[in-house]
């Protein structure tokens, strides 16, 4: 009979139940970690995914490893700049007839003190694990969520005993665990979109192919044949490709050989998988959120759908552990939605527009080899050189909610290419060098952060919310749309939530944090120590 253990409400008990050990999972549990939230992770598989499957961090997602301290070791394990691009072939072995560079990947952009990179999941996963202190189990599955006043129980199978069941008691659940999210499921969220899209089967290999790609490197090799891509800076290969029919059953290493030409190859593993397209109708329930691929699932071209849950959970958890610690109302938690389900929905465009902007390359290059006609050296992209120049849509985005002071009404949308800086309330902070090797996005992090020209007329009394004051040089003033004597103020998550452009009044800076929290302004003001 199974094992049923019960978790008492108590001290000591997990606030914060994150389900699923991807990289938004662990990204979340990092997060919290810092904010000194008590988490547990819990992950159906027994240990983080052998396989490639995401592969690229862009430059906002590195962004936020900077900022938790794990960019460099992320940077480590991956390939260099150069690989930052993308090659269109007739066949892996043949010359290229297009090429694209990822902005932001294969070079420095001055929008930011980072760079993103391509690297595989499984390298970039235990990164993340060991950047937490906070328990990660891995094949425990959840099973059943109940709601209650005060809390969530969530019945957890699996663990160190072949069967058992444990009740856990905790504040609130973060569901990052995937497309086919047994959260959603069980709490009857619906999705709008495209749907499944197509099958695909990933084929790991090993084979020398130097002699066609050490000169000319690439992320990502798109030919007739499928998508080809190195796994890892000492070797390895992934194969992309649709499933045929009889895909569980198909000799994958003759297709292989036939894909490659005829160059030996080792096939080391095989996964089967479908590409999904859809956005959850609601991103939570109560005291339950969706984060990642559980709130919306990307087609995989352009590297979109991991580095949009990655923003989720840096958007999420700073609410988190400001309703848990007191100093934010659960309102707050509202505008998680708010401001993330709009992004959702303009990627998820995105990334159907890079599909089909994918196919239509190939499409031109089968129509330049039909039989009788010769084919031309290169194909003109449908894009140009800028498709992957995405800064727009991974920087420029605009939060309108209430955790933000600002007009009324819809964000407006980002452009998909180019990225102009604003320190306008909503948008991300703009990089700004403060010093050596310091970025204005260097002053973030567990508190909310004033930048102003003038610190001491902002420096006000102590308040309930965790904020500092950092200094902005006099000459950004402009540029950020104030005075030397103006001030913004910075959420956690590094977007603006307020802008000032003179002086403060004696209340400015604790009636901002107040309303932008949702919590009662004369209330706090009374409190305040004088």
């Amino acid at each position: 009979m199974d094992r049923l253990r019960s978790v008492p409400m108590a001290d000591g008990e997990v606030e914060v139940l994150i389900v699923g050990g991807g990289p938004v999972g662990l990204t979340a549990r990092a997060l919290l970690d810092r904010w000194g939230v008590r988490a547990l992770l819990v992950e159906r598989h027994r240990e983080p995914s052998p396989f490639p499957r995401a592969r690229l961090v862009n430059v906002r997602s590195m962004e936020i490893y900077r900022g938790l301290g794990l960019a460099a070791g992320i940077a480590a394990h991956a390939f260099a700049p150069e690989y930052g691009r993308i090659r269109f072939r007739d066949t892996l072995c043949g010359r290229d007839f297009a090429t694209a560079a990822m902005t932001g990947i294969d070079a420095p952009v001055p929008e930011s003190p980072v760079t993103g990179v391509v690297t595989s999941q499984d390298r970039l996963e235990p990164v993340l694990l060991a950047g937490a202190r906070s328990p990660a189990c891995f094949g425990v599955e959840l099973a059943e969520l109940a709601e209650e006043a005060d809390g969530v129980v969530a019945v957890l199978l699996g663990g160190s005993r072949r069967g058992e069941r444990t009740r856990l008691r905790v504040r609130h659940v973060l569901a990052a665990d995937g497309a086919n999210s047994t959260v959603r499921r069980l709490l009857g969220i619906g999705v709008t979109g495209p749907g499944s899209m197509e099958g695909f089967t990933t084929v790991v290999f090993d084979a020398d192919l130097r002699r066609w790609c050490a000169d000319r490197p690439a992320g990502v090799y798109f030919t007739a044949h499928g998508l080809f891509a190195p796994l890892y800076p000492e070797g390895g290969w992934a194969w992309f490709v649709p499933t045929p029919d009889d895909g569980p059953h198909a000799d994958w290493p003759a297709l292989l050989a036939r894909a490659l030409g005829g160059v030996p190859a080792d096939v080391v593993r095989i996964q089967h998988w479908e590409t999904d397209a859809f956005v959850a109708e609601r991103f939570r329930h109560g005291r339950i959120l969706l984060a990642g691929d559980a709130a919306h699932a990307m087609p995989i071209v352009g590297g979109l759908g991991m580095n949009t849950g990655i923003a989720d959970v840096h958007n999420l958890c700073w609410k988190l552990a400001g309703v848990l610690r007191g100093w934010a109302a659960p309102g707050l938690l509202e505008t998680y939605e708010e401001e993330r389900r709009p992004v959702a929905c303009r990627t998820l465009r995105q990334a159907v527009a890079n599909t089909e902007l994918m196919l239509d390359v190939q499409n031109r290059r089968r129509a330049q080899l039909q039989p009788g006609r010769a084919a031309p050296d290169h194909v003109e992209l449908p894009w140009s050189e800028r498709y992957f120049a995405q800064l727009g849509l991974v920087l420029g985005g605009t939060y309108r909610s209430g955790a933000v002071l600002a007009g009324e009404g819809p964000a407006p949308e980002p452009p998909g290419a180019d990225y102009v800086p604003s320190a306008e309330p909503g948008r991300r902070m703009p990089h700004l060098w403060l010093a050596r090797d310091r970025s204005t996005l260097d002053t973030f992090g567990e508190w909310f952060t004033v930048l102003t020209p003038d610190p001491a007329a902002w420096a006000g009394p102590t308040t309930p919310w965790p904020a500092r004051v950092e200094s902005l040089p006099v000459e950004h003033a402009a540029f950020c749309g104030i005075t030397g004597l103006g001030a913004l103020l910075v959420r956690p998550d590094g977007h603006v939530a307020a802008r000032w452009s003179g002086p403060p009044a004696v209340s400015t800076l604790l009636d901002a944090l107040a309303a932008l929290t949702g919590q009662d302004a004369r209330a706090v003001r009374r409190a305040a120590p004088p």
